[in-house]
C-alpha cells in the first residue's frame, strides 16, 4: 500500500494506546502491592541495583504487545500466541525458577513454530541458521536487561524503527506497522516506570518475549518483502553487538556463558561512573542513530546497504573499544586508591 499521513497517524495512535494500556497495568500492580508478590528481584553481587525491585514489567508489556499484534495483524496471531506463551513460562521462572534446559527447550519450541508457520519454503540450511539466530536473539535480549531504561529503550527504538520501515520500505505493510507500533508502545509504557530510578524491572516475562518478537517480526518483515535481511540486525545492533562480543570473549576464556556476570559493555559503563541515567541516554543516542541510518539505507542500492551495515558495525566495535579503555582506566584507578 502507498504511504499516507493517515497511516502514520494511526500507527502513532496505536503506539500511544499501547503505552497507556501497559502503564495502566503496571501502575495497578504497584498501587495494589501485587507487584511485590508476583516476582521481586533481590540484589546480589552481580546486580547493578541496590534495593529489591518488582520484576513485573512483563505483565504489562507482553499481554499488551501480544494483544496489539493479534488485533492489528491477524495473520501474525501465531507470533502473538508464541510470545504470550513465552511470557507465561518466563513468569513461572521469575517466580519459582526453572531449570535452564526447560527454558531453552521452550525457546527452541517457539522458534520452531515460528519457522514452521512462516519459513517453511526456505532451504534447510537457511532454517537451521535462522533457528540458531532467533534462539540467540531471544536469550541475548534477556542478557541485556540489566540496567535501568535499557531493554525498554531498545524495544521502543527497535520496534519503532520496524514500524517506520513497514510504512516507507519496499513492500509497505500497514498491518505490520501497527503490530510493531503496539510493541513499541508497550515498551514506552513500561519505560514510565523503568527509567532511572527504576520502580519496576522487566523480568524474564518481558525480556524473553521481546527478544522473540524482535526476531519474529524482523523475519516476517523480510519474508514479506518489507525490508532486507540486514535491517533487523541494524535495528537492534547495539544489543546484538554488546551481547555477541561479550559472549565470544567469555567463550574464549572457557567460561560458562549462561552464568550471570557483569561484563557487558553497558554494565561496565554503569560501574565505571556513568551511572544508569547517563548510560541509558548514551545508548538511546546510539539506538536512535542506528535506526535513522537503517531507514535511510532502505533507499540505497543493494551494495551500499551492506557497506553501510559494515561501517555501522565497525563504529559500534570502536565504541566497545572505547568502553574497554575507560574500564581499564577505572580499574587501575580503583586498584591504585586501595
Amino acid at each position: 500500500m502507498p504511504f499516507s499521513a493517515t497511516s502514520a497517524w494511526i500507527a502513532i495512535g496505536v503506539l500511544l494506546a499501547a503505552a497507556l494500556a501497559c502503564a495502566a497495568v503496571i501502575g495497578f500492580l504497584l498501587r495494589t502491592g501485587l507487584a511485590w508478590r508476583l516476582a521481586t528481584d533481590i540484589p546480589n553481587d552481580r546486580s547493578l541495583h541496590e534495593r529489591p525491585t518488582p520484576r513485573v514489567g512483563g505483565w504489562g508489556v507482553s499481554p499488551v504487545a501480544s494483544l496489539g499484534i493479534a488485533i492489528a495483524a491477524p495473520s501474525l496471531w501465531p507470533v502473538a500466541a508464541a510470545a504470550l506463551s513465552l511470557a507465561v513460562v518466563s513468569q513461572i521462572d521469575d517466580r519459582r525458577g526453572l531449570p535452564a534446559r526447560v527454558r531453552f527447550a521452550v525457546h527452541v519450541a517457539a522458534v520452531c513454530v515460528l519457522l514452521a508457520v512462516y519459513g517453511y519454503a526456505l532451504p534447510v540450511w537457511a532454517l537451521a541458521f535462522l533457528a540458531l539466530a532467533l534462539v540467540w536473539l531471544v536469550n541475548l535480549y534477556n542478557f541485556m536487561d540489566g540496567a535501568d531504561g535499557l531493554a525498554g529503550g531498545m524495544a521502543l527504538f527497535g520496534f519503532g524503527g520496524y514500524a517506520i520501515a513497514a510504512l516507507v520500505g519496499g513492500h509497505r505493510s500497514f498491518e505490520l506497522a501497527l503490530a510493531c507500533a503496539s510493541v513499541a508502545g508497550a515498551a514506552a509504557g513500561f519505560l514510565r516506570f523503568n527509567f532511572h530510578p527504576a520502580r519496576v524491572f522487566l523480568g524474564d516475562a518481558g525480556s524473553i518475549p521481546l527478544g522473540f518478537l524482535a526476531g519474529a517480526l524482523g523475519l516476517y518483515g523480510w519474508l514479506s518483502g518489507g525490508w532486507p535481511v540486514w535491517f533487523p540486525v541494524m535495528a537492534f545492533s547495539p544489543f546484538v553487538v554488546d551481547a555477541s562480543v561479550t559472549l565470544a570473549r567469555r567463550l574464549a576464556r572457557g567460561e560458562k556463558f549462561w552464568q550471570a556476570h557483569r561484563e557487558h559493555y553497558y554494565q561496565r559503563m554503569v560501574r565505571s561512573g556513568l551511572g544508569h541515567r547517563r548510560t541509558a541516554l548514551y545508548w538511546y543516542a546510539v539506538m536512535g542513530l542506528g535506526i535513522m541510518l537503517a531507514i535511510v539505507c532502505l533507499k540505497l542500492p543493494f551494495g551500499w546497504q551492506w557497506a553501510a551495515l559494515g561501517v555501522w558495525l565497525a563504529a559500534l566495535a570502536a565504541a566497545c573499544v572505547a568502553v574497554d579503555v575507560r574500564w581499564r582506566r577505572f580499574m587501575l584507578a580503583s586498584t591504585g586508591s586501595k
